[in-house]
């Protein structure tokens, strides 16, 4: 390979595929149905999955959960002999330690980051996300433009790391770099989770899934 094309690819705007032999196994969601629907049966593990809402807290954490206590039991993704850190990182909410504990959340794994400027926000997840110390890493930024994306996205391969940025409905049309984005809709009947782009996959809409 010459040397211009590796300093080519190194840029954060170009995005290297990969083929289906290359393809790692998701990590099982706790929802069967929706894990038929993703590449790998599961979250993709080591990217950037974007969840859009029109507002917090109709079930997106919920949607989590099952995947989260697994990583902070047992995270096979991390390069020490016990589970890696999950990460929340400015979160619009103070976490309620004994729901969590009640879902089977270990909380000795639990790092809560609030940054004091809000610029710092994506500043704090890309780090957490490439140390290679964090199984997941939760961050709320209404401010995610394609190259922050694209940033974080490496970040999440170097590190083998899960992130996961929640973002305004309103970011629907704007590019992403992120393996995989979600739009939740609430309703009487329950959740909605429509795929809105998902790599190695296609967009679909899943009914009352929580």
């Amino acid at each position: 390979m010459s040397a211009s094309l590796e300093k080519l690819l190194e840029n954060p705007r170009v995005w290297r595929g990969r083929n289906q032999a290359q393809r790692k196994a998701g990590l099982a969601s706790g929802y069967p149905e929706l894990d038929r629907h993703l590449p790998g049966g599961g979250w993709p593990t080591g990217a950037l999955t974007e969840i859009l809402t029109e507002q917090y807290g109709i079930g997106e954490l919920r949607l989590l959960m099952p995947a989260l206590v697994r990583l902070s039991v047992e995270d096979s993704q991390s390069d020490y002999s016990e589970p890696g850190w999950i990460a929340w990182v400015a979160p619009p909410f103070q976490p309620y330690p004994p729901a969590l504990t009640q879902c089977g959340i270990d909380l000795s794994r639990m790092l809560i980051v609030r940054p004091k400027d809000p610029g710092e926000i994506l500043w704090s997840a890309e780090q957490a996300l490439s140390s290679g110390t964090c199984a997941a890493v939760l961050f709320w930024s209404e401010k995610l433009d394609d190259q922050a994306s694209r940033r974080l996205q490496l970040a999440a391969e170097k590190g083998h790391s899960w992130g996961i940025a929640f973002r305004p409905m309103a970011a629907r049309r704007q590019p992403s770099a992120a393996a995989l984005r979600l739009e939740l809709h609430s309703s009487g009947e329950g959740t909605r989770v429509h795929i809105l782009k998902s790599r190695g996959g296609r967009p679909t809409i899943l009914k009352k899934l929580i």
